[in-house]
């Protein structure tokens, strides 16, 4: 397989590895509080939530991956990748935090920023990565977003995945702006 063949396979790596490791600098590195067990009559009632809901253009598809993820888009072919971080909705990074680590992941690329915006809940940035070969030129470049949401006390990290189009990727990024638990009824 010929170098620049395999940019768009390391960049998913990177893309899944920066979404697994929590986007590089937004999570803090806390000792997990064990509370004291509560006497059955006395434990709190769990709180109700139904499931998360993701706006989703028409045509797409929901599906959990195996490593608990979940993906987002045509029938066969993701486009988004939204992981789930419990508890950690208060390390909500900055969109200059995403880019930064964004910059760290892939250091092997060129960067343009496209957008990035953020808010009390939410932060979005929208790049394009060309990949820089060995001979000194570059590959084709392809549209990207890194962003996180905050839903109550808990985090959602959210990656296209490499191959997608720029509608694509707008998409993605309503979709990620969007996310919400769903009320119970």
């Amino acid at each position: 397989m010929r170098r620049a063949e395999r940019q768009p396979v390391r960049a998913a790596l990177v893309a899944l590895c920066w979404l697994a490791a929590g986007c590089g600098g937004c999570q803090k590195e806390e000792a997990p509080v064990a509370p004291e067990p509560a006497a059955p009559e006395q434990r709190p009632a769990a709180p109700r939530r139904v499931g998360v809901k993701v706006p989703m253009p028409p045509g797409w598809t929901a599906q959990v991956a195996q490593d608990g993820s979940f993906q987002f888009g045509p029938p066969g072919r993701p486009v988004l990748r939204v992981d789930l971080r419990p508890g950690q909705g208060a390390t909500l990074p900055s969109p200059e935090v995403l880019l930064q680590s964004v910059r760290q992941s892939f250091e092997g690329f060129e960067h343009t920023l496209e957008q990035q915006s953020g808010g009390a809940d939410v932060s979005l940035v929208r790049v394009r990565l060309t990949p820089r070969l060995e001979d000194g030129g570059s590959g084709a470049s392809y549209p990207a977003l890194f962003g996180a949401r905050r839903v109550e006390k808990d985090l959602f990290l959210c990656a296209t995945f490499p191959g997608v189009s720029d509608d694509e990727v707008l998409q993605a990024s309503d979709a990620c702006r969007g996310i919400e638990f769903q009320q119970p009824r």
